[in-house]
């Protein structure tokens, strides 16, 4: 699980990124809010590193990659999926299967950009990192209704089984 906050791009000083794809126009339609966290705060990837980790009984995601630490302002989360990767082969251990609940109101993950589904981009993105097939990894996206803070606009948040 993760949730971050989002603010004005201005005032998060970061777009928002979401399994490696960037809501800056680039990657993704363009979004006004971006995230405020110590590091890119690409919530999937902050999630999917903490299911690794707890299934293979290891230290958290805060405990690995401290959000004082100044190296990491900024740091691009891929670099968290990748210890995590490589922890779980040490241990003996492949995906089997990812499973990605988005919870946000906006943005939308399930529409085209440059001809390319958002969504379909996130899941090559984690198989990658994870050198898996796409056909192990699932990304699926939730609102919540606009039911209290977590229905506004303002949270971007993720559960993920692995």
């Amino acid at each position: 699980y993760d949730i971050h906050r989002m603010a004005p791009r201005e005032e998060a000083g970061q777009p928002l990124v979401i399994a490696g794809v960037k809501f800056d126009g680039s990657d993704a339609p363009d979004f006004e809010l971006g995230c405020v966290a110590h590091s890119d705060g690409d919530v999937i990837y902050h999630s999917v590193v903490d299911a690794i980790l707890g299934a293979l009984t290891m230290p958290d995601i805060g405990q690995l990659f401290p959000d004082n630490d100044p190296r990491l302002q900024g740091a691009n989360s891929e670099i968290f999926m990748e210890e995590a990767y490589s922890r779980m082969v040490d241990r003996g251990y492949r995906i089997a299967n990812v499973d990605v609940t988005l919870i946000c109101e906006k943005p939308r993950v399930n529409v085209e950009h440059n001809d390319r589904k958002v969504k379909t981009i996130m899941m090559e993105n984690c198989a990658r990192l994870l050198r898996t097939d796409m056909g192990r990894i699932n990304v699926k996206a939730r609102t919540h209704e606009k039911v209290s803070v977590r229905g506004s606009s303002s949270r971007v948040g993720v559960v993920v089984v692995v």
